[in-house]
């Protein structure tokens, strides 16, 4: 069954073993069906993009989202990134408002993460795929497994890690990173019904190249 799995070597090798469950049988069963029948986001080449744009050994920052975007055009495979020429989504133009506030960098023309991902942030979503329009869609079906899977062999594996956790659902899925090797950041999620609870001057961005940088590792040019 891994041998079907598009999905960057190094991190086929650390999460081999999810690919021969039958949690991943019947969800791949069900996300290819999926695609068959209707519309399904981001489109198929994207779904494991955030992995093929961070191998396992150069991940430094984890941002941990929830769905993909669930409008025509917006998902690409990385959390809360959509590519450029698309419209900033309100999370995402809140995330750019608070690096501005804390580490001074202007407010970039397009929502395109990918330069992020290239330096070491996986931008993971918990589930990777969606319906279009029907946020929540592809839920329970497997996927949180599987995103379960990645966070522990990171925090097993690899050592001084930054995760940045925004939102309720965001923190309950940190629960089981071991927090003596890794540093955990926990603020409110950057959607306009929450910013203003804590994630609005949590200055993670400056925590994290501060920790990094502590750790003799190279910090990440946000």
């Amino acid at each position: 069954m891994s041998d079907m799995v598009r999905i960057e070597s190094s991190w086929k090798q650390v999460l081999q073993d999810e690919f021969t469950t039958d949690y991943w049988r019947d969800l791949t069963a069900f996300v290819r069906a999926e695609y068959t029948s209707t519309t399904v986001y981001p489109p198929p080449k994207f779904v494991f993009a955030a992995f093929d744009a961070c191998p396992f050994d150069s991940v430094k920052v984890v941002i941990l989202g929830q769905d993909p975007y669930h409008g025509t055009g917006q998902a690409h495979g990385l959390s809360f990134s959509v590519p450029e020429g698309v419209r900033m989504p309100p999370s995402l133009q809140n995330i750019y408002k608070e690096l501005q506030t804390d580490l001074a960098i202007p407010i970039p023309e397009h929502g395109n993460l990918e330069r992020w991902a290239e330096q070491g942030v996986l931008l993971l979503n918990a589930t990777l795929t969606v319906r279009a329009g029907a946020p929540g869609s592809h839920q329970n079906k497997g996927w949180e497994q599987f995103t379960d899977a990645v966070i522990r062999v990171l925090s097993e594996e690899r050592e001084h890690l930054v995760f940045l956790l925004w939102g309720n659902y965001a923190k309950k899925k940190g629960e089981h990173i071991d927090r003596a090797k890794h540093l955990v950041l926990e603020a409110a999620h950057p959607s306009p019904y929450s910013a203003n609870s804590g994630f609005f001057g949590c200055r993670h961005f400056s925590k994290a190249n501060a920790y990094l940088q502590e750790h003799n590792i190279a910090p990440i040019r946000w």
